[in-house]
């Protein structure tokens, strides 16, 4: 088995808030079940971020249409977490407003 990296992100549409998980090509076979492990993605980022917050956040500063990156979670197809890098969007936010700004 080998681990396999996958970006997550929200996506705010007119109806409704939808957690995204990009789904490396080379996808190791050991996922036999897409399902489970999306919903094994999606736990492990909330386990790691506070979903009200982010979810609060992607909704009143941000446009519809969006996707909104989170991160990376890297996993097992057993679920072990092998590693992450996840940010909540209040972050990204602050960086871009920075970053428009200038130094």
């Amino acid at each position: 088995m080998c681990a396999d990296t996958f970006g997550v992100g929200i996506r705010l549409t007119e109806a409704e808030l939808q957690f995204v998980v990009h789904v490396p090509s080379d996808v190791d076979s050991g996922w036999t079940d897409p399902e489970a492990f999306q919903s094994l993605v999606a736990e492990t980022v909330w386990e790691r971020l506070d979903q009200r917050r982010v979810l609060e956040t992607v909704t009143d500063r941000f446009e519809t249409g969006t996707t909104v990156t989170l991160g990376t979670v890297t996993l097992e197809p057993d679920g072990t977490v092998v590693d992450y890098e996840l940010d909540a969007p209040d972050r990204q936010h602050e960086d871009a407003d920075r970053a428009d700004r200038g130094p």
